[in-house]
């Protein structure tokens, strides 16, 4: 049976067809989904903080324009600097050794032996696990009355009496700093295992042919390859770790006495614990420059190493 062309049909499909065979508009019609989520998510919220921290708004007040006497009154806050302090000590230190394990763990994972998927999924445990979740579970550890840990350390003959992990400044700030750590280290070792796996195994043989040793041909063949995605991992772990709320909230509320306090808890404390919104907000936009300047200085050096 002989099928008859509408008249107008074709003519009228043509421009739509030829539209989604541009790329340009093909890409077009792609990246609008991901605009308008972002815009809506991201770019309309930062824009409200923006706008509410020049104001002297608090809960149930509408406020009026005040220009930056938020920013000003924020930085002469002691506690505030206690926090900027803080969380570049926390995100400095807990880089440090997130990278240095997960490297070590990437290694290992490298290696061929028995259970080896096995393993690789239990590593992951500590990061897909919810935060909330896993750090109660740390906070009852550090407990110094029910601490698993004290425990341990008691009937070892390391200790004689409870230490409290969570009530002394230097102590509190250590204990989230480990946490961070047992949490971070499976997204390190799993994203430093993929990028070990891109590099040719033939290139270390070649290297100990010629009588090179396991730490050179590591430092001179393998970490130069493998430099561009540890850049981008830890990238990615700054950014989360400089805006951390959940974890540190839980275990300490950054207490005592501010010890623990950051960017994003100190936010929280002002502008929802007391209802200064306004104030609230100029703290949490105030990470932003120092992260912005992060974040730059970092993409500079992803750029100049892939560039090599």
């Amino acid at each position: 049976m002989a099928v008859t062309a509408v008249p107008g049909v074709a003519s009228r499909q043509t421009p739509r067809l030829r539209r989604l065979e541009d790329e340009r508009w093909l890409a077009l019609a792609l990246l609008t989904p991901t605009a308008v989520l972002l815009g809506l998510f991201i770019a309309y919220p930062f824009f409200e903080g923006v706008m509410l921290s020049l104001t002297n708004t608090r809960v149930g007040i509408e406020g009026k324009f005040v220009g930056l006497d938020n920013f000003a009154k924020v930085w002469d806050d002691s506690i505030f600097r206690t926090a900027v302090w803080n969380t570049f000590w926390y995100t400095g230190v807990t880089t440090v050794f997130k990278l240095a394990l997960g490297l070590w763990l990437a290694m290992l994972l490298n290696r061929h032996f028995r259970g080896k998927a096995l393993v690789r999924a239990f590593i992951l445990l500590p990061f897909i696990i919810p935060t909330v979740l896993s750090t109660f579970a740390w906070k009852w550890m550090f407990d110094p009355t029910f601490s698993v840990i004290n425990w341990t350390l008691f009937h070892l003959g390391l200790i004689d009496q409870r230490i409290n992990w969570l009530g002394d400044p230097d102590l509190a700030m250590t204990s989230i700093i480990i946490v961070n750590i047992w949490r971070g280290v499976p997204f390190f070792a799993i994203s430093l295992l993929a990028g070990l796996q891109t590099i040719s195994p033939e290139l270390n043989e070649a290297a100990a042919i010629d009588g090179a040793r396991p730490w050179n041909r590591f430092w001179y063949v393998t970490w130069p390859l493998l430099l561009p995605v540890t850049m981008v991992v830890m990238l990615f772990s700054v950014i989360q770790t400089f805006a951390d709320f959940q974890l540190v909230y839980v275990m300490t509320g950054g207490g005592p006495a501010n010890a623990t306090q950051l960017f994003a808890t100190y936010a929280y404390q002002i502008g929802i614990g007391t209802g200064l919104l306004s104030e609230g907000a100029a703290i949490s936009l105030a990470m932003f420059p120092f992260l912005f300047i992060i974040v730059v200085v970092q993409l500079l050096y992803i750029r100049r190493v892939e560039t090599r």
